[in-house]
């Protein structure tokens, strides 16, 4: 047992008979309480800087603010997205903001000179004018609580986010993505080097000008296979990404050729055309074929690593002090792809802390609209309800079966015990892990499972019996019953964590 982490048989609980017992945990100084919340710039307008801080300080026992300063989603800084299916919190405004998005800290020009995407501050009539970090700091520190600007790539266009209608940066159409077929797409390109430079310049705007206490990274963008899998056209051809792939010995114009057998593969398969040996063998015949293809997808994903590990370097070189936590797609391990592709010892090496998004009551729903591609093209000959105990073992879960996993969710027990446990296991000891709990997060059908107070109270202990350190409440505080939280409140003053 590591001495950083002492546990005592507290108590026997009545919901959690499975186990029979709930952990006191003692934290070492190496291994700080990190009780975090996700939480949008809204809900202090909404609330009140100080009367919201001393609800989550002594009602919820939090101490670690995770604020999304900047986004054109509303899941990230507007209020419950979700408001027609579910209603609305008990707390809060009963009514929705229009968001039209942006940068909700003031301008700091000086930082932005190498890049054209400078103009980008919000004008939601709300917090027009206001810089929420200079509001939320002082008050924070008041009471001992922890800083992290919240961030995601991408940051509009995004489906199920609650994107603004649109995006009013200027010129930024100039920075889009470049499809198979020579077309401007929806997102800007990783590879253009004033959409980088910008990235550059927020990150090091923020560890520059404000008392934080790290930056927590997300970074949540489709692969080119990911895309051919979705029905859409492989990413990204425009100048910067060719240049970039030549200086790589890769021959891009031999790549495009290869594409066009793949993509016609994939929208073949989608419309239920026979093929003569199946799906999937016809999937691996044409890879086989075009492995162009494979040394495209690698190129793609590693150049969007290294932004990850370049921001990562940023930060270190504002402050050593600071921390970058990663925030980390639940795709990630509910997709065998990039399960393949990211590997949790490999992004040991450019952070400090990882948050494996594990949103229980929501993730049979993701899993099944994931899985639901799959079984359009390269699985379409086997049925997902043969597929999914299959696929679990692949992927190392062990849930609800096919027909009812969306209305069932995933259990807080396997689920979020075994993903944290994996992680712990896999990071060995690089870096900390703090678990992405799902509190109310938005569903997106009637059917689909609810969140509960007592799912999330077994999800804060299943993460500290599997080795976390700490948790992280998601996606946004605005989104949130208090009422379900109070779970979370339960679990911790279990653990001897509220306080």
């Amino acid at each position: 047992m590591p001495a950083a982490q002492c546990r005592t048989v507290a108590a026997v609980s009545a919901t959690h008979s499975e186990w029979g017992w709930v952990e006191e945990v003692s934290l070492s100084s190496a291994d700080e309480k990190f009780v975090g919340i996700q939480i949008s710039p809204i809900s202090f307008v909404d609330e009140g800087v100080e009367a919201l801080l001393d609800v989550l300080d002594q009602r919820f026992g939090i101490n670690v603010l995770l604020v999304g300063t900047i986004s054109w989603l509303g899941l990230k800084v507007g209020r419950r997205i979700s408001w027609q299916l579910e209603g609305w919190p008990d707390h809060g405004p009963q009514a929705p903001s229009p968001l039209k998005g942006g940068s909700y800290i003031r301008e700091h020009p000086e930082y932005y000179r190498n890049t054209f995407i400078n103009q980008f501050r919000a004008a939601d009539e709300a917090l027009e004018g206001i810089d929420i970090l200079e509001q939320i700091i002082p008050e924070a520190r008041k009471r001992g609580m922890k800083i992290y600007p919240e961030i995601m790539e991408p940051l509009f266009n995004y489906t199920g986010h609650g994107s603004s209608n649109n995006v009013g940066i200027p010129n930024l159409p100039q920075v889009l993505e470049v499809d198979l077929f020579n077309r401007y797409s929806s997102e800007p390109c990783i590879n253009n080097p004033d959409y980088r430079r910008w990235w550059y310049s927020i990150v090091e705007d923020y560890c520059r000008n404000y008392d934080i206490d790290g930056i927590m990274w997300c970074n949540e963008r489709r692969s080119p296979l990911d895309n051919l899998i979705a029905g859409r056209p492989p990413n990204c051809f425009c100048e910067h990404c060719r240049r970039e792939a030549t200086q790589r010995g890769i021959d891009v114009e031999r790549v495009k050729l290869a594409y066009r057998p793949v993509y016609e593969y994939f929208q073949r398969a989608r419309a239920g055309d026979t093929l003569a040996d199946g799906a999937l063998v016809e999937f691996l015949r044409v890879l086989y074929y075009n492995p162009e293809v494979l040394i495209w997808e690698r190129f793609w994903v590693e150049r969007n690593k290294d932004l990850d590990r370049e921001l990562y370097g940023i930060v270190k070189w504002c402050n050593q002090d600071l921390k970058f936590g990663l925030n980390v797609w639940n795709r990630n391990h509910l997709n065998p792809l990039r399960k393949a592709q990211w590997p949790w010892e490999e992004m040991a090496t450019w952070s400090d802390w990882v948050k494996p998004i594990t949103y229980q009551h929501q993730a049979g729903g993701i899993y099944f609209d994931e899985m639901s591609q799959w079984h359009k093209s390269i699985l379409r000959d086997v049925s997902p309800q043969e597929m999914t105990p299959v696929m679990y073992r692949f992927l190392g879960m062990n849930e609800a079966g096919w027909d009812d996993v969306v209305q069932k969710g995933f259990d807080p027990d396997t689920y979020v015990y075994g993903q944290c446990h994996n992680t712990v296991e896999a990071v060995q000891g690089k870096v900390l892990v703090y678990m992405g709990i799902g509190v109310d997060a938005p569903r997106t059908r009637e059917d689909q499972a609810k969140c509960t107070p007592d799912i999330v109270r077994r999800s804060v202990l299943a993460t500290y019996r599997a080795g976390g350190k700490g948790v992280v409440f998601s996606p946004n505080y605005a989104g949130m019953n208090l009422a379900t939280l109070d779970g979370a409140a339960q679990a911790l003053e279990e653990l001897g964590l509220k306080s």
